[in-house]
């Protein structure tokens, strides 16, 4: 299996583990089709990046949906929509408890939940919802690549948009990104310790 996928499988995994069959049915939102729920989920997602201070470069990563059922595995009619993005600016090993730092910061101050912290020295992780049912989370991929995900609550099924450049998408580029961090930051890229 190659590294793509074991990151793609473990992101999807994480996700749907957000968005479980008992979860799903608290979670619906018979109100809030597919297309807005893809929307609010890129509007979390960018306002996460946004709360990153220095700024980071990042890109918009491979996006899914997730058809919902009962605990019976049967259809609904509502979808989970599934976004993400990956950091392409390299986040030291020495930086990176400070960048999770200024996440979970932000999201305990929108009044997001954080719901695990997985404090894996190679591959940590940290899951949040939003009081309106939708799953955030925050990694590092095997190949020390920071990456987000986020998954909208149970949305009834409609045409999906997508933001310009996501890939596969139309005005996007075909094909799978490249996850591997190439741009340096002085700050989230230096290998010394903070001072506090």
């Amino acid at each position: 299996m190659s590294l793509r996928r074991i990151v793609t499988s473990v992101i999807f995994s994480l996700l749907l583990t957000a968005c479980g069959t008992e979860q799903q049915a608290k979670d619906r939102h018979p109100n809030m089709d597919m297309k807005q729920a893809g929307n609010r989920t890129e509007e979390l997602l960018d306002a996460t990046l946004n709360a990153v201070e220095p700024p980071v470069e990042w890109g918009y990563d491979t996006s899914n949906e997730t058809a919902c059922s009962t605990g019976l595995n049967l259809p609904t009619g509502t979808t989970s929509v599934h976004r993400n993005r990956y950091v392409s600016t390299r986040v030291s090993e020495q930086r990176r408890g400070n960048f999770f730092g200024v996440i979970q910061r932000y999201w305990e101050k929108q009044g997001f939940t954080i719901t695990s912290v997985n404090a894996d020295r190679v591959m940590p992780t940290l899951n949040a919802r939003t009081p309106d049912g939708f799953a955030l989370s925050l990694g590092v991929g095997a190949i020390g690549n920071v990456w987000f995900a986020g998954a909208s609550p149970c949305a009834s099924d409609s045409d999906l948009t997508f933001p310009k450049g996501t890939p596969d998408k139309p005005g996007g580029p075909k094909g799978l990104p490249d996850l591997v961090p190439r741009h340096e930051s002085p700050f989230w890229s230096s290998t010394e310790p903070l001072k506090t």
